[in-house]
């Protein structure tokens, strides 16, 4: 029986008591009844449908693009900057001394493996997609605040705009890929961390609805909850599988000549997703783990011969200028209304703030298994500071290196053609690389890059979706991750197929929408459980 008026929030129900049990031939299965079969099929009949008729998906995803971006621009800026005053309310509120775990409760990781495994969760295809396209695109086309661009009409240099200019399109880079993003994943994790490690609630997102559901909660409610958040997932994903397949196919190209094409796009997805199901079925340890500490090794290194192959002192002074203008302008860029410009905020912004709450589910999950024993004060303070610091020194570095590539010399600038002249995104990051040492082989290296990205992204993915669908466990068996991770290709691939990064977003925003609501909802049952965690600790 369910008790909502306390501090212990009490229930009867067992971890997977609802999932059907059994094998298919040789393969055994152990699934939520409910969740894995509708969100199975519903993927299935989305996949079916868009392959049938692309064109009349491709016109949907567009009205959706547009409908978000134009209609609920407003909200969804107003919705990421509500997280971060939560946040910070929180921090500094009483409730910043709850532990999660529980008052005794000790960190499992040290800061430093901590600070890693933060880093980790943040860094993914959309580092390398977006390091130079960003920056050098927010800085001469989208303008945000309405700054001059540095060139005129004739394409010449207007003199004294340069460095404004590179100010806030590094800002409004930062913007995107900082605190914002990190206030969402807050949100997710910390929801977790509280009802799973506290009240003892089942590690499941449906838990976190528990003060005003109660045992409903694991009925169909509870159901529709975790059907939304494993499509919020999905599509999240989809969207970083086919940035990671563009940029694979971009760097194909520029190397070995090989066409950009869809087709080419969708047999990389077809390879790479083969290569997951690999690593899916040798499991978190021989699978995933070591992946992930390969993906590492090859971004620092990745970022350490930009850093110092390129004009060193031009990307520190990127990553300095682009945090100090984030800073003064941190307001004027998050604030929903009297804006001009448009581009940058409904062209950009709206897309990422819709991305991040689709992400939510996937990389708070992740979150909140690694911060046990943290309060919630170090906890919000060090998940919205550190990954962001990481990304801004990322950003700074190959933002402020490519800047001044286009600045130095426009006329044969690989960077200003495939960003401002031909906007070509996806080769946005080997125009950096032409003008450094070396190009082809760190090319190379940076379609490995990408390719590793998308197989960890896949991996992980397909783990968090299944314990989703699974009820809650943790080790359901390993079929049921791969059917999950056959998914998320096959959706990334109609996606491209039926509107290429239109689609893409559509997917996003598509399933954003419902699921903000249940996270603003999340903020009541979050401050009800530390009201209650707090009055324990209270002498």
């Amino acid at each position: 029986m369910a008790d909502n008026k306390h501090s212990d929030m009490k229930t009867d129900y067992v971890v997977g008591q609802d999932n059907i049990v059994g094998n298919l031939g040789p393969l055994g299965f152990d699934i939520h009844n409910r969740v894995f079969i509708i969100s199975a099929l519903t993927s299935l009949v989305f996949i079916i449908l868009t392959l049938a008729f692309p064109e009349d998906a491709g016109s949907i995803f567009q009205s959706i693009v547009a409908f978000s971006n134009k209609t609920l621009d407003w909200y969804f800026l107003s919705l990421v900057d509500f997280f971060i005053l939560f946040c910070v309310f929180l921090a500094i509120s009483p409730y910043g001394a709850v532990r999660l775990g529980g008052k005794d409760a000790k960190p499992d990781h040290s800061y430093l493996s901590w600070f890693a495994l933060l880093f980790t969760a943040g860094i993914g295809i959309g580092l390398l997609f977006f390091s130079v396209l960003e920056p050098v695109y927010h800085a001469n086309v989208s303008l945000p605040l309405g700054i001059m661009s540095p060139f005129a009409e004739d394409g010449t240099l207007i003199p004294g705009a340069i460095e404004e200019a590179t100010a806030m399109g590094l800002a409004g880079t930062f913007l995107h890929w900082g605190i914002h993003g990190w206030a969402v994943y807050v949100i997710m994790a910390l929801g977790l961390g509280i009802f799973t490690y506290n009240k003892g609630l089942p590690f499941s997102i449906r838990s976190v609805f528990f003060p005003i559901l109660g045992d409903r909660v694991w009925g169909w409610w509870g159901d529709i909850i975790d059907i939304l958040a494993v499509f919020s997932t999905l599509f999240g994903l989809a969207t970083s599988l086919g940035l990671g397949a563009k940029q694979a196919n971009a760097g194909m190209n520029f190397v070995f000549g090989i066409d950009v094409t869809t087709t080419t796009q969708v047999i990389v997805i077809l390879a790479v997703t083969a290569v997951a199901l690999v690593s899916v079925w040798r499991g978190l340890e021989g699978g995933l783990k070591k992946l992930s500490e390969l993906n590492m090794i090859m971004a620092v290194v990745f970022f350490l011969f930009v850093l110092i192959a390129g004009p060193t002192l031009v990307g520190l002074k990127g990553f300095w200028t682009g945090l100090t203008t984030y800073v003064i302008e941190f307001i004027p860029l998050s604030a929903p209304v009297g804006r001009d410009d448009d581009a940058f905020r409904q062209g950009w912004t709206v897309f990422y703030w819709a991305w991040w709450v689709s992400w939510a589910p996937f990389v708070g999950m992740f979150i909140a298994r690694v911060s046990r024993g943290r309060s919630v004060r170090e906890f919000i303070v060090c998940v919205l500071l550190v990954p962001s610091l990481f990304i801004f020194i990322w950003m700074g570095v190959f933002g402020g290196i490519a800047l001044e590539q286009v600045y130095t010399d426009p006329a044969n600038s690989l960077v200003k053609d495939y960003v401002i002249d031909s906007y070509r995104p996806e080769l946005s990051v080997f125009g950096l690389l032409n003008e450094l040492p070396m190009p082809g082989v760190m090319s190379i290296l940076g379609i490995i890059l990408a390719l590793v990205f998308f197989v960890t992204s896949s991996d992980s993915g397909s783990l968090v979706v299944d314990t989703i669908t699974s009820g809650g466990k943790i080790d359901a068996p390993r079929p049921q991750r791969i059917f999950w991770a056959v998914v998320e290709g096959l959706i990334a691939i109609v996606l491209l197929i039926g509107g290429g990064l239109s689609a893409l977003q559509a997917g996003v925003t598509a399933t954003a929408i419902p699921f903000s609501v249940l996270m603003l909802l999340m903020c009541y049952c979050i401050v009800v459980a530390l009201k209650g965690e707090k009055m324990k600790i209270t002498p």
